[in-house]
């Protein structure tokens, strides 16, 4: 044990219960925001696994296995493009085929936007 986890250890002895509630909360907190850092930029760096698409394949199909194939993304920035695609096929009646094929350059395209943000110095 290093100096500074016995000074952590000779503070986190003299609190509260309470503030050592508060102590363990906020360390496993920071524990798990650097193991999501970890994880991100260990995934931000693989490769997509490209899965073939079936014949008879949805639009929802299309989402569920680009989003496997680019598992490194963020969802959450890909979702209103792919929502807005979503809804041109169901409420516009768009070409199923058109859509997916958008949505296979959207997840390409932010594929290799986020592949040179990682490369970048």
């Amino acid at each position: 044990m290093d100096g500074s986890e016995k000074k952590l250890l000779q503070s986190y002895r003299i609190l509260s219960d309470e503030d050592k509630s508060a102590l363990l909360k906020f360390a496993t907190f920071l524990a798990q925001n650097e193991l999501l850092a970890d994880t991100a930029q260990y995934s931000q760096l693989k490769e997509p696994k490209y899965i073939e698409a079936k014949e008879s394949e949805s639009v929802v199909g299309a989402l569920k296995r680009l989003s496997e194939s680019y598992f490194m993304l963020e969802k959450a920035t890909l979702l209103d493009e792919a929502s807005n695609l979503m809804s041109q096929h169901v409420m516009q009646g768009r070409a199923k085929k058109d859509v997916i094929l958008e949505l296979e350059q959207l997840f390409q395209t932010r594929y290799e936007k986020r592949k040179k943000e990682s490369e970048a110095p």
